[in-house]
């Protein structure tokens, strides 16, 4: 480990809201030179279970790649209002773990409570493209994991809750290709968008096994 890697960068934490899915944490940071200044991040974590503290990131959510089944050159995308845009944006299927689910168990559960369908993950390949991994560490700590797998059944708003705006799209490539071009998407539905493009109706999960070097 390098001697800047540690290097304490920090006094304190605290938490400055009380809300039950997101609160804002300040921390007494200190830059590299040692100068004190104040820093702001959101998480999902409760104070003791923070990876700031911890040195462990904790699992909070999942994404969904759902295959449709019947048709495998097929993604089951969502097309979402979101209050901080004012807008629609594309995305996949995602959700955050409850307490005692595994990342499958909750894309299960995620994948019928916002499609209506049913979903069968996928367990092959590499575990290193299932792992929590970050969503935006300059902002906040929380964690998502990848969920492969095949979607099939009756399209369906039902299980919606009455706080998500939810609509349900079928992406072959030509559409993949142009909600890249042309939509708003979130980071990542276009990152598994680029990898659709390239997948095999025939194999669409090859890209998980870990390749030769």
């Amino acid at each position: 480990m390098k001697e800047e890697e540690k290097r304490k960068k920090y006094t304190s934490v605290r938490r400055l809201t009380e809300n039950q899915f997101l609160n804002l944490y300040e921390i007494d940071a200190l830059t590299d030179r040692g100068d004190p200044f104040h820093y702001y991040f959101a998480s999902r974590n409760p104070r003791e279970k923070l990876p700031l503290l911890t040195g462990k990131p904790c699992s909070n959510g999942i994404v969904i790649y759902p295959v449709w089944k019947e048709e495998p050159d097929k993604l089951v995308m969502i097309r979402q209002y979101r209050y901080p845009l004012d807008a629609w944006i594309y995305e996949l299927p995602a959700g955050l773990i409850d307490q005692g689910e595994t990342p499958a168990q909750a894309a299960v559960r995620e994948m019928k409570e916002e499609t209506g369908l049913v979903f069968y993950p996928y367990e092959g390949g590499s575990p290193a493209f299932r792992k929590p991994v970050y969503l935006g560490a300059g902002i906040t700590d929380e964690t998502s994991s990848s969920v492969f797998g095949f979607a099939e059944g009756e399209i369906s708003r039902v299980f919606q809750e009455d706080t998500e705006s939810i609509e349900i799209v079928l992406v072959d490539k030509k559409e993949a290709l142009r909600i890249l071009n042309e939509e708003k998407i979130s980071l990542r539905g276009a990152f598994f968008l680029m990898i659709f493009l390239h997948a095999d109706k025939d194999n669409p999960f090859a890209f998980l096994e870990t390749p030769v070097c």
